[in-house]
Order: structure tokens, then sequence, then C-alpha cells
């Protein structure tokens, strides 16, 4: 990749998108962005084109003009909430409509955002095409994978997973956790403490960037999970976020987060968001660990520590 390719971004404007678009606009990379909904920063603005990538048409016509040479597909529908396929066609007619539409250009390279959650938490697998989704988010993102392999495009591709993704631009479900310790409603949950495989998003920022400038050999129909190397203890992770903000995190007996989940199912019925649940209960107590050895690979130098990245997020989180 060199600074004369033109680079498109598919939702540019969600959260890794948007750090995404920051660093390629600082380092004069040639780059535009395609998303149903504007940027968050207005200095991005000129480089946004409102575009639902479920509607071929409208992508063909654009793809077409734009002729990009790099593809970054990071359009998806990324919360849990949907309850069929179709709540989730983003991700499958959407980069099935891209597919199709990349056939007609000449492209270098394209790098396609997949997810962690091909695979439930906890569940470890043997090999990338191992699926074990639990959610119809998961489900999308399996179909998603399925698509670009059978298509096996002829241009550079890869497909990367992103795993518990955390800075500033991000949402829900991962600023829940931030905003919990920094309004001092979460405590430590008695000895129940897990391991889980986390990435602040100037990392993954970085690995994407490797992705792009390496050997073609490396990366050429790979599967790579996004993250920190390192498991983040979420007992430490919550001490550091409580640390940066001046106070400590007090501990108390699980069962008392079991009921707290309980009431947060019922509330969910009635329509009223609550910050736990049973499932979010399960999530943060259940050990995630993914293997980033491949990434490593070729990107093994992080460029941000994790209480750096901290301290940036928090300082980000007062200012919005």
């Amino acid at each position: 990749m060199n600074r004369k390719d033109k680079i498109l971004v598919t939702g540019g404007s969600g959260f890794i998108g948007t750090n995404l678009m920051d660093f390629l606009l600082s380092q004069d990379y040639n780059v535009l962005n395609i998303d149903i909904y504007g940027p968050p920063k207005k200095e991005h603005e000129k480089y946004w084109r409102k575009l639902d990538i479920c509607d071929f048409l409208l992508l063909e016509q654009f793809v077409l003009e734009c002729s990009p040479d790099i593809v970054i597909h990071l359009a998806a529908r990324t919360d849990l909430n949907g309850k069929s396929p179709e709540d989730y066609k983003a991700n499958t007619l959407g980069v099935e409509n891209l597919l199709k539409v990349l056939d007609k250009i000449t492209v270098k390279q394209a790098i396609f955002a997949s997810s962690m959650y091909v695979c439930k938490p906890g569940y470890k697998p043997e090999k990338f095409d191992d699926y074990r989704p639990h959610t119809e988010y998961g489900i999308s993102k399996v179909e998603t994978e399925n698509l670009i392999k059978k298509h096996n495009p002829k241009y550079l591709w890869s497909i990367v997973r992103p795993t518990s993704i955390w800075g500033p631009y991000f949402g829900e479900p991962y600023n829940l956790f931030f905003k919990m310790v920094l309004s001092r409603k979460y405590f430590h949950m008695g000895k129940r403490a897990c391991k889980k495989t986390y990435g602040y998003i100037g990392n993954v920022i970085y690995q994407i960037m490797s992705i792009l400038n390496a050997d073609s050999e490396d990366v050429l129909g790979k599967v790579f999970y996004l993250g920190d190397y390192e498991p983040y203890d979420i007992t430490e992770w919550a001490d550091e976020i409580a640390e940066v903000a001046g106070f400590k995190i007090p501990n108390i007996p699980f069962f008392v987060f079991r009921i707290g989940g309980w009431f947060g199912d019922f509330l969910k019925i009635c329509g009223i968001k609550f910050p736990m649940t049973s499932f979010r209960l399960k999530n943060m107590t259940t050990d995630n660990i993914h293997d980033l050895s491949l990434i490593q690979q070729i990107a093994p130098d992080m460029p941000v520590n994790r209480i750096t990245g901290v301290e940036r997020t928090v300082k980000w989180m007062k200012k919005t």
C-alpha cells in the first residue's frame, strides 16, 4: 500500500471506522467513507457519503465512480439485540453486494470485518471454520465469512475478527464497563474474576495497517483475531480505570450480582435498560481468550499500553 492508493472505508462513521479514518487522514492517505450515519467528527464530514450497502444499485454506482484501490469493510449491525436474520441483512446482503461490485473494478486489497462472536464466549475453535455462534449477530457473521470464502476474490483479501475493542468513540456494550466503573456502580465479584481478550483501539488500527502493509503470502485468505496480546484480568483492569479516576473499588459477594442479573432480566422484559442482566453476567464471568499469534507475527509491537489507553479513554469520556 502506498500514499497514492485510494482507500474506501465502509462503516467509517462507527467506532473502529472513526479511529481508522482519523489515522488515515493524519497520514495524508486518500480516503473516503460510506455509511448510513454521519461521522461523529465534523472534520470527517467532507470524506463521507451517505450510502446503504444493502442498496446494490447505489453501491455499484458509487464504487464504480470511486474505483478504490483498497477497501476496508467495517459496515455492519453489531449489537446483539436482533431477533431474526433480517435484522442483520447489512452483515449478509451488504457483504454479498460489495463482493459483486468489487468484481467489476481492479482492487489491490480488501479487508473484511467479521467478529469474535462467530463462536460463543468460552468456546475455543480448533480451526477458523469451526463455528459456534450463540446469537443472531454471530450467525450473520458466520454467513459473512462463508460468503467471502465461497466467493474467493481474485484480489488480496483477509478477514479480521475484532475481539472486545475499547477506546475513544466506542459505544455499547463495551463503553458500559467504563461507565459502570466511573459512576461507581461496578464492584468486584468476590473471587469470580475472569480473563478475556480485549483490545485498545489504537492497537487494532496498528494491526489493520500491518495487514495492509504485509507480504501477500502472509495475509492472503487469512483470518486474524484483533486485540491486545495479553489477556486482561477484569479485576486488575477495573482497578486501573478507577485509579485514573481517583477512587478504589469495593468487593461484593457474587450472589448479589446474580440477583442483579435476574432483576435486569425482568426490567428488560418491561423494556427498561439496566446495567446488569444474566446474559451480561455470564459474559463477565466467563474466560474468553483468543489466539492472536497469527496477527502478532506481522504486528509484533503494540504502540499503546493498557494504562495509556485507559487514560486516553477516560479523558475522552469526560469531554463527551
